[in-house]
C-alpha cells in the first residue's frame, strides 16, 4: 500500500528490552483530517501517532514504527501501564462522538485493515492485543467507538472476534463478579466501577448495546473473548 509520510516532531526513544506487542486503533475525534494531522504534528500538543488513515483511505506515517508515538496517554493493558512504549498507534479519521460520530467508510476501512496486517507482520503482535483506545484507557476515552468494523477485520486476520455460545453464567443475570473476573482475563484493569469496563467492552465486541449491564448476551461474548484470549 502507498503511504505518504508527513513527519511528526512528537516522539521519543522507546524502552530498552521493551517488545512492541501491541496495536491501539483510534479515531480521531476532530472536525476533519487536516486538522487531527495539524494537531498530531505540531510540538506543542505533545500527541501524536504512527499513521493516520483518510476517510478516502489515504494513509499516512507520522512516526517511524521503531520510535514512541505519544498516543495512548495513561493506559492499561494485560498487566502493563503505559501502553506508548510497547505500542504502535493508528488514528483513523472520524470526528467522533463530540463532532457529529458516523460509520467509517468501506475504502476506510480496508486501507486500515491492509495498514494492520502490514504492522502485525513486522512485530510480534497477537491478536488479544489489537485493541480499541477505549479497551486500554476505558474510564476516558471511547474510540474508536462502537461503529467501527472490529469484526470485519478480525475476518481478515486483525484482532479477535469469536463467535459465542450460550454462557453458563447466563443464569446469573447480570453477573458482576463473574464479569469482572472475564474482564480481567481479557486483560481490561479492574479498579475501574464495572459499568465502565463493560461499556468499554461492549463497544468493541458487543457493539449493539452499549450499557454497561453484564446481560447473559454480554456474559457470553466476555466468556467467548476471554476463552480466545487465553490460546
Amino acid at each position: 500500500m502507498r503511504i505518504r509520510d508527513l513527519a511528526s516532531p512528537n516522539h521519543d526513544a522507546r524502552p530498552a528490552g521493551t517488545p512492541t506487542d501491541t496495536l491501539i486503533l483510534h479515531y480521531t475525534g476532530m472536525r476533519s483530517g487536516a486538522e487531527a494531522i495539524e494537531r498530531l504534528r505540531d510540538p506543542a500538543s505533545r500527541v501524536s501517532a504512527h499513521y493516520v488513515v483518510e476517510e478516502d483511505g489515504a494513509v499516512f506515517r507520522l512516526v517511524p514504527e521503531e520510535r514512541r508515538a505519544w498516543h495512548a496517554g495513561v493506559s492499561h493493558w494485560r498487566g502493563h501501564p503505559l501502553l506508548n512504549g510497547r505500542s504502535i498507534g493508528i488514528e483513523v479519521v472520524n470526528p467522533g462522538h463530540e463532532h457529529g460520530y458516523r460509520p467509517f467508510p468501506a475504502l476506510q476501512m480496508a486501507a486500515v485493515c491492509d495498514l494492520c496486517r502490514e504492522v502485525l507482520a513486522r512485530h510480534p503482535i497477537p491478536a488479544r492485543n489489537v485493541v480499541a483506545h477505549s479497551d486500554v484507557a476505558p474510564d476516558r476515552k471511547e474510540d474508536p467507538g462502537e461503529l467501527f468494523d472490529w469484526e470485519g477485520l478480525a475476518a481478515n486476520g486483525v484482532g479477535l472476534w469469536p463467535h459465542p455460545t450460550p454462557s453458563p453464567l447466563a443464569g446469573e443475570g447480570r453477573g458482576g463478579a463473574p464479569a469482572l473476573h472475564l474482564l480481567a482475563a481479557i486483560g481490561y484493569r479492574t479498579d475501574l466501577p464495572l459499568p465502565v469496563l463493560l461499556r468499554a467492552f461492549q463497544r468493541h465486541w458487543r457493539p449493539e448495546r452499549v450499557d454497561g449491564i453484564a446481560d447473559p448476551e454480554t456474559l457470553a461474548r466476555l466468556t467467548a473473548v476471554a476463552t480466545a484470549a487465553a490460546t
